[in-house]
């Protein structure tokens, strides 16, 4: 499998995928719910206030920041992690092991990463994601932009030098251009008008000469999340209110005080 296929593979098995599915459609129903041009909300509002509740609904789902599970009291943690969450959020939530996904910021960018790969979150307009524009991002964007493609399309700049230089060469490259974790970019948009959202998460490429703004980059709502959530396909974001009752359920603790749990029933 390439790359692609193998980040997909293994954020979906674990559940991540899911989890960064439904925080998104969360935060932009939310966030549309609330919009209003008569109370002088505009587009700026919009963007700023569905990045926040997209950041605060993944760490919901996976347990980060003020959402982690320390009191050991669930019914305490649960109504901490449910507060201002509609029944169609609660009802629709991944259920994922609180240490399945940790807060793994770069530079200030919010981040989250599941073992070894991390993401950050940024805004683009709609129809538009293939051109996001990443010399005109941050600087840590534009870091991460800059990250070595692990299969590139064309052959090295280097073929032509003695086998003993290519790799003091790439080494300098990669020293540079290299982050602690491999890092992904979960790209998002909204049209207000029509409701229609697009989620993807891909390797971003820096294109200084304009082009293509990624190596690659997955659709999050062409297929049905693992866990069998809803599906999207672009569609406008729902609106109306979920009449199906809340399911009982409780958080899970980490999956270490549970071997511990189990280990001291050993005893």
């Amino acid at each position: 499998m390439n790359e692609q296929q193998d980040v997909i593979a293994e954020l979906g098995d674990a559940g991540a995928l899911a989890g960064v599915c439904w925080a998104y459609l969360s935060a932009t129903t939310r966030s549309l719910e609330t919009y209003s041009e008569a109370d002088g909300h505009d587009a700026a509002w919009l963007g700023n206030t569905r990045f926040t509740l997209f950041r605060d609904r993944l760490d919901r789902v996976f347990a980060c920041e003020r959402y982690a599970v320390r009191s050991g009291n669930d019914d305490a943690d649960l109504d901490v992690l449910y507060d201002q969450l509609s029944e169609r959020d609660i009802d629709t939530m991944p259920r994922l092991d609180a240490d399945l996904v940790r807060r793994s910021n770069l530079n200030g960018s919010p981040g989250w990463a599941y073992g070894a790969t991390r993401f950050l979150l940024a805004s683009g307009v709609f129809g538009k994601l293939d051109k996001l524009p990443w010399p005109q991002k941050s600087p840590t964007k534009q870091r991460v932009a800059r990250q070595r493609n692990p299969e590139p399309p064309q052959p090295s700049l280097f073929d032509d030098f003695a086998l003993d230089e290519i790799g003091g060469l790439e080494a300098v490259l990669a020293a540079t251009h290299d982050l602690d974790l491999t890092t992904y970019v979960v790209a998002h948009t909204l049209d207000p008008l029509s409701r229609q959202v697009e989620l993807v998460l891909g390797r971003a490429r820096l294109n200084s000469g304009g082009g293509q703004a990624w190596h690659w980059r997955q659709n999050l709502l062409s297929t049905p999340p693992a866990d069998g959530g809803r599906r999207t396909d672009d569609a406008p974001i729902p609106t109306n209110p979920n009449t199906v009752p809340d399911a009982p359920v409780r958080l899970r603790r980490p999956a270490e005080e549970r071997r511990n749990d189990r280990a001291g029933d050993g005893q």
